[in-house]
């Protein structure tokens, strides 16, 4: 039977780095918080996490370098980041949500994917612009859309100041290695008046909590920095964007956070189960599954509101206008 040595046992700890400065508000004396493996690929290999006592932001220790990131993803990663990406109806709110404050314009996605998000906005009122790091991806979004994506790093893109009336960032700021150099960097493209829309996981939420390491949208090593509501506000005062409007939305990730649990168990008796990555979903499980988010689901969802906020920050912050 394989037992986890006392290295790798995931784990909260609270203590002290010496000579640790926070990235964001540059505090010095960051906390070791938590240590986990990369549980959707089932692999054992442990990373730690520092939290920042005063702004409450979470970052990964050590983290791979980009030229390494490649192996953490992978095509199994991809397809199933992907696969909710296709569903047109995934972005109908998002798309509402930007025309509550922009009819019209000149609208940059920040890690655009194959332009699901852009293709919502397909229309004469829009110009269509995005950002990928892969360039067969951007291919498929120029051809659905027409969207005009530039291929790299955000912080190497050729835009100038003032171009844009809407920046999105969907679940994208949380892999970045450089947030505030890209924050900085949005209220630089940003018209003024213009907005950014962005979405991330809340480390301050009650699945965060309740799960603790085993929580799904961890997603260690992809993840670099993890936020809550308080450290992004930080963030986009320390680059001079004003906050319109920023909520928590209640997606406690029950189904793959439960699962990782499973897992893990299955390993301290010598079962070897397929990762989350891996597995497959047969039909019967899909009614199971079906079943399961229509009943029980919402009632899991409403107890976890007495642990803390939702799982999923949403943020609307505005350019200063002139």
């Amino acid at each position: 039977m394989y037992t986890p040595t006392e290295s790798e046992q995931p784990q909260t700890i609270i203590q002290p780095v010496p000579n640790s400065t926070c990235p964001l508000c540059a505090y010095s004396g960051a906390e070791k918080w938590l240590r986990a493996p990369d549980r959707f690929h089932g692999r054992r290999e442990i990373y730690q996490l520092l939290r920042c006592p005063s702004c409450s932001l979470v970052w990964l220790e050590d983290p791979p370098t980009p030229e390494e990131m490649a192996y953490h993803y992978g095509l199994l990663y991809d397809r199933a980041i992907s696969a909710g990406g296709e569903d047109p109806n995934h972005w109908v709110e998002r798309r509402d949500t930007v025309l509550r404050y922009k009819s019209g314009g000149a609208v940059l996605d920040l890690g655009c994917s194959s332009g699901g998000f852009l293709s919502s906005l397909a229309g004469p009122s829009w110009e269509l612009f995005g950002i990928e790091m892969s360039d067969t991806v951007a291919r498929k979004a120029q051809a659905r859309c027409g969207a005009r994506v530039f291929v790299g790093d955000i912080l190497d893109a050729p835009f100038l100041p003032n171009s844009f009336d809407v920046i999105t960032c969907f679940h994208v700021f949380e892999h970045l290695y450089h947030p505030r150099q890209v924050l900085a960097k949005v209220e630089e493209w940003l018209k003024p008046g213009g907005i950014f829309y962005t979405m991330m996981p809340n480390i301050d939420s009650a699945g965060a909590r309740i799960f603790g390491s085993y929580w799904y949208a961890l997603e260690l090593p992809r993840h670099l920095f993890h936020f809550s509501p308080a450290s992004l506000r930080s963030m986009a005062s320390a680059v001079g964007l004003r906050e319109l409007s920023l909520t928590t939305n209640r997606e406690v990730f029950i189904e793959a956070s439960s699962r990782y649990l499973i897992d893990e168990g299955c390993r301290q008796v010598g079962l070897r189960r397929m990762s989350l990555a891996e597995a497959t979903v047969s039909l019967p499980w899909r009614v199971v599954r079906k079943a399961f988010r229509l009943t029980l689901l919402p009632v899991l969802n409403g107890i976890a509101s007495f642990a803390g906020d939702g799982e999923s920050i949403h943020a609307i912050l505005q350019k200063q206008r002139i």
